[in-house]
């Protein structure tokens, strides 16, 4: 999987807020996505419809560098709870504030709409 190139590659460990800012957005927001080892959850500074906040979401390859963003419309992350039956998630906090959420398994992610899905293979 092609991961991008924000000045030089860094690890999502090593980023600012300014720097996931530069992250370029998927090439197709209306299709799935293929693999990626974690996602890095950020608040968006406006609302959705319903009046909760909106959420961005970084894909994150295996040795922790940006792939794209997925979606910066959903007010909701949803888990695939019964395909996931059996998988652990953990979320940390990586240095600048943001949420990482990472499974034991590769993830994949839905199209870009109101409720973002990911599954866990």
């Amino acid at each position: 999987m092609k991961t991008v190139n924000i000045h030089t590659v860094r690890t999502v460990f090593d980023m600012t807020k300014e720097d996931f800012n530069e992250v370029p957005k998927r090439d197709n927001r209306w299709s799935e996505f293929g693999e990626f080892r974690s996602l890095v959850i950020i608040p968006m500074d406006y609302e959705h419809d319903s009046g909760w906040m909106c959420m961005d979401f970084v894909a994150v390859n295996d040795e922790g560098e940006p792939i794209c963003r997925l979606s910066g419309c959903s007010d909701v992350l949803t888990f695939n709870v019964i395909g996931g039956c059996g998988k652990r998630w953990s979320i940390d906090c990586l240095p600048c504030g943001y949420l990482r959420l990472f499974s034991q398994s590769a993830l994949t992610a839905g199209p870009e709409l109101s409720s973002f899905e990911i599954y866990a293979k």
